[in-house]
């Protein structure tokens, strides 16, 4: 598994997976491959037990590329895709702003949708979706890999929900990325189309704040966003932050930027700390800087003592298979719509009121 370039970071269980259903009985499809991501979402429901049925992507050359990685995909029209009875979900990482009009499509021919982050870029698009939820009784979901493919993360969140760190005080969420310009398409350095650096990548973290805290929504104090580095994309933004206020008192603090040094050897040392009243975690998501390679990294104290754990391999990435178990109950045990829905409303708030500077 490749860690230098995030657009196509794709991680896979090491040692735990655990199928929910058989072969055949849960199929998707993947349709829209304009970010990697596809390659992500696609292999945790494969490990799931997911069966794989079909690719559709307007470029031939997309499809053949993740055909050679999915042989099993078939290639087959949108319409075709959502008239087979057989298929249960479409996963989607087509360009953002094309994500919502796709999942209401989908979820008005009876089928649950499973989106890149960002879900969506507006408000006007969550009010949409949120109705054809309540039409159709169909799932809107979202790939928030930053927490669900992270066995770091995983292997955090587990101990929260224990009682390990008592109430959480304050998080702080540290999201820097590699921006590989040369590799990037043309709609990637348009906020209409990508959503902006805070829609974009800090929507991961904004939905790790709301989990982590255990709040349903927050308050925003204040967000800003910039453009530091890249004059030649003058609507562009390479740096953003957001503060908030959890609904339940938990402060919260993510900063997101395309500043990862060429020397790093993964595409972003991705950071959260965490206070709670009864102990405190660090996690380094994707390598220890100048010492280890390898990521999960859960630097972990409390009244015992201080503690380290690599937490690869422990946890593997449960999110998956309850996602498929609520799609096929029409339970909420792996994320609830509001969840979804709230943490891309707030992402959307803050980007929309972000101070502006160095442009």
């Amino acid at each position: 598994m490749q860690k230098a370039d995030g657009i196509f970071y794709a991680p896979e269980a090491v040692g735990v997976k655990v199928a929910v259903v058989k072969p055949g009985e849960f199929c998707f499809a993947a349709v829209g491959l304009d970010h990697g991501h596809i390659y992500a979402m696609t292999n945790g429901l494969k490990e799931a037990g997911a069966t794989l049925k079909y690719v559709s992507d307007p470029d031939s050359q997309k499809v053949e590329a993740f055909r050679k990685r999915y042989p099993e995909a078939k290639p087959a029209t949108v319409e075709e895709i959502l008239a087979d009875p057989s298929v249960c979900m479409v996963a989607s990482a087509i360009r953002p702003d094309k994500r919502a009009g796709l999942g209401i499509q989908v979820m008005e021919k009876g089928k649950d949708y499973f989106a890149d982050k960002p879900g969506m870029l507006r408000l006007e698009e969550i009010a949409a979706v949120k109705e054809t939820v309540r039409k159709t009784g169909r799932k809107y979901l979202v790939y928030f890999g930053e927490r669900i493919h992270v066995e770091g993360a995983v292997y955090t969140e587990n101990l929260i929900r224990e009682g390990k760190l008592g109430d959480i005080v304050s998080i702080t969420i540290l999201a820097p990325h590699r921006l590989n310009p040369a590799s990037r398409p043309d709609w990637f350095w348009d906020p209409g189309k990508n959503g902006s650096i805070i829609g974009d990548i800090g929507s991961h973290q904004i939905e790790q704040l709301l989990t982590y805290a255990g709040a349903k929504t927050a308050t925003i104090t204040q967000s800003t966003m910039g453009n530091f580095n890249n004059p030649g994309h003058p609507e562009f933004f390479d740096y953003g932050d957001v503060s908030l206020v959890c609904d339940n008192g938990t402060v919260g603090y993510c900063r997101v930027d395309w500043f990862t040094p060429d020397g790093l050897g993964a595409w972003g040392d991705g950071r959260v700390f965490i206070v709670g009243t009864k102990a405190t975690v660090e996690i380094r998501k994707y390598l220890d800087v100048a010492r280890d390679g390898a990521g999960d990294q859960v630097y972990f104290v409390d009244g015992s003592g201080e503690h380290h754990v690599c937490a690869t391999g422990k946890t593997g990435f449960p999110f998956f298979g309850e996602m498929i178990l609520d799609c096929i109950n029409r339970t909420e045990k792996a994320i609830t719509e509001e969840h979804v829905l709230e943490a891309m409303r707030i992402t959307i708030e803050a980007a929309n009121h972000a101070k502006r500077i160095r442009r």
